[in-house]
Order: C-alpha cells, then structure tokens, then sequence
C-alpha cells in the first residue's frame, strides 16, 4: 500500500504558528539579569509578568504569553550557551535535586551546547516526563491521589500553593494546555519533526526547572515538610519476554529500510536514525522514547489513510480530539464504523496483540505511559523492553517496504524476525495472565508427592484417626466428572485406567494452554468469566503453597517431638488431606483450562444462563476461598476440608450433567 509521500509536516497549521513562529515575532533582546540574580536565583516576578491574561475571565492569553515570553527564552538560551559545563553544574545542579533525575537536566545542557535537533527533541522529551514526576512528588506533600494527566496536575490548587499560581500559569503556557505550546504532547505524541522545535524552549524549561527547585527549598524550611519521592517502576517477569532476533546486521539492514520504508514519513527520518544508533550505544531508554512516537506517527498515517480521514493525521486544536495509539487501537472508530488499521497491517492479530500488550494491558509495560509520566528509571531501562520495540518497529518498516526493497526483506537476517512477529501471542491480557498462573499454579501442587511424610507404621500407632473412606469417595468422584469431561479433552490424553494420574498432568495442561484463544477485543462477558477464573486458580496457587509450607514445617516438628498430642493428630489429618486435596485442586485447573479454551462461547448465553453460569463459578471461587482459610496457619481445620470437596464435587457433577458449562456450548 502506498502511503502519503507529501506530508511535511503533522502540525495542523495554528499549532504549526505556536511553536515555529509566535515566539519569534518580538525582536527585543531581553537581559538575563533582569530575571537572574547574582547568585543564579531565578526572579520569578520578572518571568511571570511577561503572562499575558484575558481581560474576559483573566484566563492566560497564550498567544500573547508565548509572544511576550519568546524574547526571555532567548535570553536563557544564549545565557546557557555563554556558561561551561562546570560553570553550570556549580550553580545549577543542586537545583535540579526535587527531580530526584539530576543527570539527566545535567545532559540537557550539553545538548543545549551543540543544539543537533533530535537531540534537544529527545532532552525536551526526558526533560517534561521527569520534571512532571517530580511536580507529582510535590503535589502529594498536599494531597493522597496524584492526576495521571500533566494538564490537571498543572491546574491544580495544591501545586498552585507551593509554588503559587503565577508560576504555575508559566508552566502551562509550555506544557499541559493544548492551547499552550503543548511541547511534552506534540513530542510524545510524533506530531513535531527534529526541526520544528525551536532549541530556547528546551533551554528555557530547564531553566524553569531549577527555578521550581529553589522555590520548592524554601516552601520545605518554611513548613518543616519532606519531599518523598515515589519509587520507579521496576519491570518484572522480563524473562518472559521472547526478544526479537536482533543483531548488528539486522540493525544495518534496518537503516536500510528506514530510508525507502513508506511507513516512515521523511521530516521524521532523524528520529528513526537517533534510535537506532542509541539502540546500538546501548543507550535503552533514549532508543525507546525515540521510537515510540514514530510508530505513533506512522500507525497514525496508516490509520487515517484506511479509514479515510486524513485531516486526523495533523496536531488537534484543544477543542478536538487527538488521533492517538488508544484510538488507532480501538475495534471501532468514534462514528461506530469498523476500523480498518488491522486489516491493512495483515497480521492483525500480532500487530495489534504486540501492541496492547506493550501499551495498554494493565499487567504488561505499559511503556509509553511509564515512560512519558516519569514512572520509570532511565538508567537503568532494560534491554529486553527496548528488544521488542525495536524489534518490533522493524517489522513494520518490512511491512511497508517499496517492491524494489524485495531483496532486503527476504534478506536471510531478517526473515527470523518476520517469523517471530508473526507468531507473536499476546503475554499481558487477562487470558494470557491466566494461562500462566494456571501453569505455575499446576507446578506447585506437583511438589506436594516430594512432600516429606510421617512413615506409615508411626501413623498406626496413632489411635482415634479415622481411616481412608472419605478420602476415597471423594478421588471416586474426581473420576468420574474427568470421564465426563473426556470428550471435552485431546484425544488421547488417557493412557492408563487411572484417570486421576492420566488426565490431571501439567502435560495435558500445557497443550491446552497452547491452544490459541482470541485476546483482541474481547467482549465483556468474557473478560468478567476470566476475572472469577484467574480469582479461582489465584486461591488454588496459594492453598498449594499453604500445604507446601504446612507439611514442611509440621513434618520437623514431628521428627523433633515438638508437637503435642491434638497436634500430632491435625497433622495426620492433614497427610490424609493431601490425597484428595492434590487431585480436587489439579480438577479445578482442569476445568478452568477447559472453560478459558471455550470461553468465547459465554457470549451465546442468553442474560439469564449467563448469570447462573457466573453463580456456579463463584460457589467454585468461594470453595477455594475457603479452602485457603481452613488450610491456612491459623487454622488447621482439615477435616472441614472433606465436606467442602464434596459439595463443590457433587456441584461440578449436577453443572455437568446438565450440560451448562462453556466446553458443551463450544461443540
């Protein structure tokens, strides 16, 4: 498909005059030492007066606020210029402090110094989203609940009372207003190309910034506060991410593409190249912030291309709606139509699924986000997180590849890559976390036969235990719903009479967890089915673990002749629990496994089946809730254990019979 080769710019035009030009229209040469004082405070009244108010509602007139602060963010600029990096760091750096992200203000005057464009467009970048955690880490000195969004946390009383509402309304003239500059936005989201962001607002921010820092100082030695900054977020389960095959000759290749892909637009080639190159420097997060926009920008083009509505590839006025990655990912576009991006991508599963996973789902990176709000140390950004992207973005530049790139695509380097991306599976939606805790779940329940036990002739001597009946009705009963459940199963997955040690085996669980279950747009009902679902195998992990721990533990005391009579007989209780106990639980993932298979069928009940079926569900979560309690340290009460089994046993059965789970409504 061939995209629009005549873009030159995505700024609509008035946000185009914002930034390129209203601040350049007073050619006044401000001086610097009419806002700086002779220790390198900022003077704050001399920067504020230069906001400009409506006379209507004394609202901020940005454009005459930009005009009147263009003047003074030249004067910062050159100042800047005019110092050495040691000169600054001596009067600067202990300002910058409250941002608990020194370094990084630190490398912004460097690259004020030599001022390349995408250098001072990813500075401005890193600036804004540490400069907006940090602003959030002073507004929880005043309040519990930070806004997510930059505009609110702006706009807000608390900030306005440490800092005052003057200073706050400078902010607002470069950041969080659309009517503003709106610089952190049009940057984060691919709207501004290297060139089109004049170098003296960057340079000017980061002067603001340490203006805010001594303001910040002398609010906390006046009210005896402490600034307490919030952790990062710190990436975790990064083995699960199977990288992308990247190595250096992909990476050349990909320079290759980046220059003839048509899914590059050619004011934004600087970009593509900047992250690449910090790819290769291992520099993670600068490579990341760099390429995230441009995937933004490129799918944005692709999105308003198939759907027809070109105007949305330009900067939306603060009276309309930006075309971002939660749109261009959406089923549906805002009129009701069906959105055409997936189509076009081809694997629309795998772009799609990568890229929910990768920006949306709750349990995933959710990299954008973290990275754009200050969420996440930039130091040390894995590697395995910057993999997937890059790898991923290569893909795309592949995809929309010119036919005389034919020879590059099927390049022997790149085709590992294509195969992988093809065969992407989505890790963080609800149905993938299931699928996972299930597993771990079945693992943990495999130790228990490890599990070390009282010799059978000491348990003899015992007097008072009841014998093996109970035991043994219920593991009766376990065997008789798995032969109902066989022809729900792959065939083949009994090989001997025992039912119980044929069917209930991580093996058959792991094939039925391979089996591909539908994640992109998942309807309601599905997603409710799967949140009771994941609930239930959460209790089951932890009543495993409870038994591990229990058995372990009781099992020294035993050998060591700490416990006392009626303890010596709970834990023997406990010994004759785990022989139903293992194959009920294994039973319960079984079906979970079964259901999550079918789990699309929810959506053929009518309201009334839909709502008992998510009865019977949570009288299973409530079995296992319940299990947890009486398994638990605290209690001990095994024999409770049998009673509850068996009527969630005789439930499972009646549900069966009747056929009204989701494996019979699948067939």
């Amino acid at each position: 498909m061939a995209l629009l080769d005549s873009v030159t710019t995505c700024l609509s035009q008035p946000v185009h005059y914002a930034i390129c030009k209203l601040g350049f229209e007073k050619k006044d040469t401000y001086d610097i030492n009419n806002i700086l004082s002779g220790n390198g405070e900022v003077c704050w009244q001399a920067v504020t007066e230069h906001v400009c108010y409506l006379e209507s509602d004394r609202s901020v007139d940005y454009i005459k606020s930009i005009q009147s602060l263009g003047p003074v963010c030249e004067s910062v600029h050159l100042y800047f210029k005019s110092l050495t990096k040691e000169q600054f760091v001596i009067q600067y750096a202990s300002w910058f402090h409250w941002t608990n992200c020194t370094e990084v203000f630190l490398e912004v005057f460097d690259v004020l110094q030599h001022t390349q464009a995408t250098d001072v467009a990813l500075g401005l970048m890193k600036l804004t989203s540490c400069l907006e955690r940090a602003l959030g880490d002073v507004y929880l000195l005043k309040s519990n609940d930070c806004p997510f969004l930059l505009r609110d946390l702006l706009a807000s009383e608390q900030l306005a009372d440490v800092f005052a509402q003057a200073v706050m309304n400078v902010l607002r003239v470069f950041i969080g207003s659309p009517c503003g500059l709106n610089l952190r936005n049009v940057l984060w989201h691919g709207f501004a190309s290297p060139q089109e962001i004049p170098a003296k607002y960057c340079a000017m921010l980061l002067f603001l910034t340490a203006g805010l820092g001594q303001l910040l100082q002398t609010y906390l030695l006046q009210t005896k506060c402490v600034l307490v900054h919030r952790p990062y977020v710190i990436f975790s389960s990064l083995e699960e991410l199977d990288a992308f095959p990247l190595n250096n000759e992909i990476l050349s290749i990909a320079e290759e593409l980046v220059k003839r892909s048509s899914f590059v637009l050619k004011t934004m080639l600087p970009f593509w190249i900047a992250a690449l190159t910090a790819f290769k420097q291992s520099r993670y997060a600068d490579s990341v912030i760099l390429l995230l926009p441009q995937l933004e920008v490129g799918l944005r083009l692709l999105f308003t291309t198939t759907n027809k509505c070109p105007n949305r590839l330009l900067t939306a006025e603060s009276s309309a709606l930006y075309t971002t990655f939660d749109e261009m990912l959406a089923k549906h576009l805002d009129n009701e139509e069906v959105n055409q991006l997936p189509v076009v991508l081809e694997e629309p599963a795998m772009a799609s699924d990568f890229l929910w996973d990768f920006l949306n789902h709750q349990e995933g990176p959710r990299i954008r986000d973290r990275l754009s709000h200050g969420e996440i140390n930039l130091e040390t950004f894995p590697r395995e997180v910057a993999n997937q992207i890059v790898g991923f973005a290569i893909t795309l530049l592949c995809r929309f590849s010119d036919e005389d790139m034919f020879s590059l695509k099927e390049h022997m380097a790149i085709k590992p890559l294509m195969n992988f991306a093809s065969c992407y599976r989505s890790r963080f939606h609800p149905i993938s976390r299931l699928k996972k805790q299930v597993l771990e779940c079945m693992k943990s329940i495999h130790l228990w036969p490890e599990l070390p036990t009282v010799p059978e002739e000491q348990v003899q001597t015992i007097k008072g235990l009841e014998g093996n009946a109970e035991a043994n009705t219920l593991i009766l009963m376990i065997s008789e719903i798995i032969s109902q459940l066989q022809h729900y199963m792959p065939q083949n997955c009994c090989s001997s009479d025992d039912l119980i040690s044929s069917v209930l085996t991580e093996r058959l669980l792991t094939e039925l967890c391979d089996t591909r279950v539908c994640t992109l747009y998942s309807p309601r009902p599905v997603l409710e089915v799967v949140v009771v679902l994941r609930k239930i195998s959460r209790q089951c992990h932890q009543v495993s673990e409870q038994v591990i721990a229990g058995a372990g533990l009781r099992y020294t005391q035993w050998v060591n002749k700490a416990l006392r009579s009626r303890q010596r007989h709970n834990y023997l209780r406990m010994l004759h629990s785990i022989k139903f106990l293992s194959p009920a639980l294994r039973l319960i993932l079984l079906l979970i496994t079964l259901e999550l298979v079918s789990v699309h069928s929810v959506c053929k009940k009518n309201p009334f089946d839909y709502q008992q079926y998510l009865k019977f569900l949570k009288s299973v979560l409530q079995y296992t809730e319940n299990l947890v309690t009486y398994t638990s340290p605290e209690k001990n009460k095994w024999d409770e254990t049998v009673e509850l089994t068996n009527k969630i046993l005789i439930k499972i059965m009646k549900i069966s019979d009747r056929k009204l789970m989701l494996m019979h409504l699948a067939t």
